[in-house]
């Protein structure tokens, strides 16, 4: 094993461009650090949790950077770093900085970003940023005591907005805050949402809610869809729409003619399959092309026994072998669809 931030074995990985059958390149390697979580998000797991993964099971710092190497040499131009909540990793601020010391092709940088509920941000994000993270995204669906109480099952929301805050002085900006709009929950603070990101400097992202919960309770029916986000927005806004999208999930609007935007994910009733060059790590070490995706490709079985000087092109090949397997498209309209086996919380967002 070489040392941090260093690519073992690259030299003998192929480098170039991750496309998939459709012609779609491959940036954007979403890695998950753990599946558990400080939260229970009723959309996201039942009341009682969900199983963990074995911790035998979950890969080593050494196997995410060797991972991500690969991954860089290929193509990878961007990390995202999740979970579960990633920020209960306790070397989480090791993985960042080894994972920024990682260069492309062409010696450029790669760019490490975080998703986190916010919760240990006050203690992390100076830390974060000395290692070399760029931004944060942190979720909040309600700026209602109560409600955050009764959506997480915990009393934690004066902490999460302290995070935030911590994550903006530190300069890991743009800080973006995600909510899962839901009916007759948090549907009616779109607005003041909107507005609380607005005033802070912060990039306000609405997310449709998709079929990844661990209780399988997901209603089509009941999901608050991009049409009806929007028509609240433009009720007491004006939205301009922001050009060149690319592959970004969110599609942006500037907020009474910027330079503050708001955005919306719609993976279900606008979904951007398209335009996706996104591969996922799980914490377990399981390759998937798609969120929904029903395949895997282990790269934990080649990191724990393949000669080492075989590791990097047998991960190279696993990449490959994931690639060959993505779909046009995540098919949740199809009759066929199945929701994964997985919840979110173990496939990291």
């Amino acid at each position: 094993m070489t040392g941090p931030g260093v690519s073992d074995g690259s030299a003998a990985t192929p480098r170039g461009t991750l496309v998939d059958r459709f012609g779609r390149a491959h940036h954007d390697l979403r890695i998950s650090l753990t599946d558990r979580c400080s939260l229970r998000c009723t959309y996201c797991m039942p009341a009682e949790g969900v199983p963990w993964l074995a911790r035998s099971t979950m890969l080593s710092t050494d196997e995410i950077v060797r991972v991500a190497a690969v991954g860089v040499d290929l193509g990878i131009r961007e990390i995202r770093l999740t979970g579960g909540e990633p920020l209960l990793r306790v070397d989480v601020v090791d993985v960042v900085r080894r994972l920024t010391a990682l260069t492309t092709p062409d010696g450029a940088p790669v760019e490490v970003s975080l998703t986190t509920n916010a919760l240990r941000l006050p203690a992390l994000a100076a830390p974060l940023r000395d290692a070399g993270l760029q931004r944060v995204n942190v979720s909040l669906d309600t700026l209602d005591r109560a409600r955050f109480a009764e959506l997480t099952r915990r009393d934690r929301l004066v902490e999460t907005l302290a995070g935030i805050a911590a994550a903006d002085a530190a300069g890991l900006h743009p800080v973006k805050i995600n909510a899962v709009a839901m009916r007759g929950v948090n549907d009616d603070e779109v607005v003041a949402l909107t507005r609380f990101a607005v005033e802070r400097g912060y990039q306000m992202r609405f997310i449709e809610q998709m079929p990844l919960d661990g209780g399988h309770t997901w209603d089509r029916t009941a999901m608050v869809t991009q049409a009806e986000i929007l028509e609240r927005l433009t009720a007491a806004f004006t939205l301009t729409e922001v050009p060149g999208r690319g592959a970004a999930p969110a599609e942006l609007w500037y907020v009474d003619g910027g330079p503050a935007t708001v955005g919306v994910i719609a993976s279900v009733s606008a979904p951007f399959c398209g335009a996706c060059d996104r591969l996922r790590l799980t914490a377990d070490g399981q390759l998937r092309a798609c969120l929904f995706s029903q395949a895997e490709v282990d790269t934990r079985e080649i990191l724990r026994t393949a000669p080492d000087g075989e590791v990097a092109e047998g991960l190279a090949e696993a990449y490959r072998r994931c690639l060959a397997g993505k779909k046009a498209g995540h098919g949740i309209d199809d009759p066929t669809f199945l929701q994964p086996r997985r919840p979110m919380s173990a496939i990291g967002g």
